[in-house]
């Protein structure tokens, strides 16, 4: 996917030449391009695993399943954070600084160069449960709708389709969906089609985690917080899975970030509990399990009650 969206984003600005009705169709040309090639190719693996489980149903399966979970992003989200926490010693900080930033670059895109280790820590525990969303929570969402799809009729795309029809949104978006340069007319169609497809997972996130985590609040009134915090956000999405995440885990995220040398003022979150530290960091990756375990179970019971 991303090798495609490079190659169509410089063609695109050499064609369009700093136009802005060229750069928005040209965006939306690539996003169409990127998502439709997504879709049909997860659709005809999904044609040859229907074809092949009749004849090796077990081998088939591991098979696909194997593709499909490439889809979701959980352990290489883990592991990245953690090897930021485990890097971080305020003994020894001085020394790893440096290498923990470079870790950090990797995942954020804010300006990561001076960072101390409480901003570093913060930067991870708002990433950890905004990723969590886009890389976990929203593909499983659209595995489950394209799984009901398959029910009502195989020829319909199905759970692989339909998550790489979501990748394939959140690339574009995270790739060339910002407000800088060219980007703001060629990457909004890709943008607006991430917010699209996220709003409804986030949502569903937003009234589910209460139910994984000990809070000091009610589960209605955990939501309603986070819901009244995450709102105000710029984006529709980021802000309430945030939000929602910094109330479960006990922890205040929001601040100053510099984006290419340019502040950005976020609004606090949860500004009753402490600054991230790395136990809180800990139990946002922690909860992130617990709900991939509840979604699992649900969408099983689900599946099956339609199934009947």
């Amino acid at each position: 996917m991303g090798a495609v969206i490079s190659l169509l984003k410089s063609l695109v600005e050499r064609f369009a030449k700093g136009n802005r009705s060229k750069l928005y169709t040209g965006g939306a040309i690539i996003t169409f391009t990127v998502v439709l090639i997504s879709g049909v190719s997860g659709w005809l693996i999904e044609r040859l695993f229907l074809f092949y489980e009749v004849k090796n149903p077990i081998l088939s399966t591991l098979f696909f399943g194997f593709i499909l979970s490439s889809s979701l992003a959980s352990r290489s989200l883990n592991k990245s954070i953690y090897e930021i926490t485990n890097l971080i010693n305020h003994e020894k900080i001085i020394y790893d600084i440096n290498n923990v930033r470079q870790k950090l670059s990797f995942i954020v895109g804010r300006d990561v160069e001076n960072l101390n280790s409480d901003e570093i820590l913060r930067a991870s525990a708002e990433t950890a449960s905004e990723n969590s969303v886009d890389g976990v929570f929203a593909p499983l969402f659209w595995m489950f709708l394209g799984t009901v799809f398959w029910q009502s009729n195989q020829l319909m795309p199905g759970p692989l389709s339909m998550a790489w029809i979501f990748k394939a949104s959140s690339t574009i978006d995270s790739m060339i969906g910002y407000k800088d340069g060219n980007l703001k007319w060629l990457g909004f169609t890709g943008a607006k089609l991430d917010d699209l497809m996220t709003w409804i997972p986030s949502r569903i996130v937003l009234i589910t985690l209460p139910f994984c985590c000990r809070s000091k609040l009610s589960i209605i009134k955990t939501i309603r917080e986070a819901w009244k915090d995450g709102v105000v956000d710029s984006s529709p999405n980021s802000g309430i899975s945030e939000a929602i995440f910094a109330y479960c885990a006990h922890v205040r995220m929001g601040g100053i970030n510099y984006y290419k040398g340019q502040a950005k003022i976020k609004p606090i979150i949860a500004k009753i509990y402490p600054i991230a530290n790395k136990s809180s960091v800990k139990r946002i990756l922690n909860l992130s399990l617990r709900l991939q375990i509840l979604w699992i179970v649900c969408i099983s019971l689900i599946l099956k009650l339609l199934s009947l």
